[in-house]
């Protein structure tokens, strides 16, 4: 009996907290007797006995139930403007439930890390169940959100040397100190969701609209294209996050890898591939302590990725700034059938070498590449090739438009 009397208990201040968090008004909770077991209200007038006034009871008076205990919500202060009663009372029904459901987990964080894990991973499909849970758990899975894998093995998994604390107790601390540095760094209560998913790794959900990263974006950019909008300052944001992360944990190796925004529930998978293939190919061919993502790593992501469909996003995002040069881009083709012979691509094109080298150094300029770097020139030409296989589709490839979701 003294168990539930504590659950009770656990459960009437989780009441109070999600009145105010997600209603804005401050509640009184009472039991099964009238007694105040918690309330949010900065001034509750009692009768002697401890029961709640009768102006607070009448106001609004919801029942709920903990086991074999009753217990009932009292609204602490009035109403507010175009709020009635019965939606009201609609709402603490719900906070109540939630409060209960809290309650009822056996470890929250284990279980918000399992879910999350699932989410990345493909494994639930019931989106509004998904929204429900994570409803439930205090996310918000409703804004747009991008992946942050952080790799902080080297940290998390590391051995004490002191020997003060076994590692089924300092693993987990280790994790903790990660999560809060992220936490802090971001500041914002619904920008950032945190889970530990094993193997020292750290995921991140992070808000990603033009606002929620406003901090970081440079005004004079230019707007890209479709999933790869507001990339530029999420690396920005996480090249940031690295530099501390790293200074707290003692300049341990850490890095990261970020994934695309994309639409949906079901977007927050793919997401986590992009991060997880540009992670796992970033520490390969460009060692740790950097933020990898999949725009930056050159050849590796058009051999190391499997999916269709993220090639040939990645090809279409590096040659958009080409998509309203024509000349540029003719000038390419050209360039590439005469293997990259200057000569004979002036030749071809009827135009002087001068103008030949300023039609490159325009496209370096735009793209970032340079068509006269042979590891930039095969990027350049692989993304030619996959956009022109997009735009004109052969029949025996009739999976590029339609895409998969496979990441190697």
């Amino acid at each position: 009996m003294a168990r539930q009397a504590e659950d009770f208990e656990q459960v009437a201040r989780t009441i109070v907290e999600l009145a105010a968090e997600r209603m804005g008004v401050a509640v009184t909770v009472t039991d099964a007797r009238g007694r105040v077991v918690a309330s949010g209200a900065v001034h509750v007038e009692t009768a002697p006995n401890g029961s709640v006034s009768p102006e607070i009871v009448e106001c609004l008076h919801v029942p709920f139930r903990v086991g074999s205990l009753e217990g009932h919500v009292a609204l602490a202060e009035p109403l507010g403007e175009g709020i009635s009663p019965h939606w009201a009372r609609v709402l603490i029904e719900t906070l109540a439930d939630q409060a209960i459901t809290r309650m009822q987990l056996p470890n929250r964080q284990e279980f918000k890390n399992k879910f999350i894990h699932d989410l990345l991973r493909g494994y639930m499909h019931d989106q509004e169940n998904v929204l429900r849970t994570g409803q439930l758990l205090g996310m918000d899975l409703n804004l747009p959100r991008a992946v942050i894998l952080i790799n902080a093995s080297d940290y998390i998994l590391g051995a004490d040397e002191c020997q003060s604390e076994t590692g089924e107790a300092r693993i987990p601390r280790r994790a903790q100190v990660v999560i809060k540095g992220v936490v802090n760094f971001f500041h914002l209560p619904n920008d950032t969701i945190c889970a530990d998913i094993g193997d020292g790794e750290i995921v991140v959900l992070k808000a990603s609209s033009t606002h929620d990263l406003e901090a970081w974006t440079d005004t004079e950019e230019e707007h890209v294209s479709s999933s790869w909008t507001n990339l530029t300052a999420l690396k920005r944001a996480a090249s940031a996050l690295l530099a501390k992360l790293r200074h707290e944990t003692g300049g341990s190796s850490i890095s990261i890898g970020i994934g695309r925004y994309h639409p949906e529930i079901v977007g927050l998978a793919h997401s986590y591939q992009d991060a997880r293939a540009a992670l796992s190919l970033g520490q390969l061919f460009h060692g740790p302590n950097q933020v990898h993502c999949l725009d930056g790593l050159g050849i590796a992501s058009f051999v190391g990725v499997s999916d269709e469909r993220t090639k040939i996003d990645l090809a279409m995002h590096l040659l958009s700034p080409l998509d309203h040069e024509p000349d540029l881009l003719q000038t390419l083709d050209v360039f590439f059938e005469c293997n990259c012979s200057s000569t004979c691509t002036a030749d071809r094109l009827f135009i002087h070498r001068n103008t030949l080298s300023y039609r490159l150094d325009k496209i370096a300029s735009l793209t970032g590449l340079d068509p006269r770097n042979f590891d930039l020139a095969v990027q350049i030409r692989l993304s030619l090739v996959l956009r022109a296989l997009y735009e004109r589709p052969l029949h025996i490839l009739p999976s590029l438009q339609a895409g998969t979701s496979g990441v190697a």
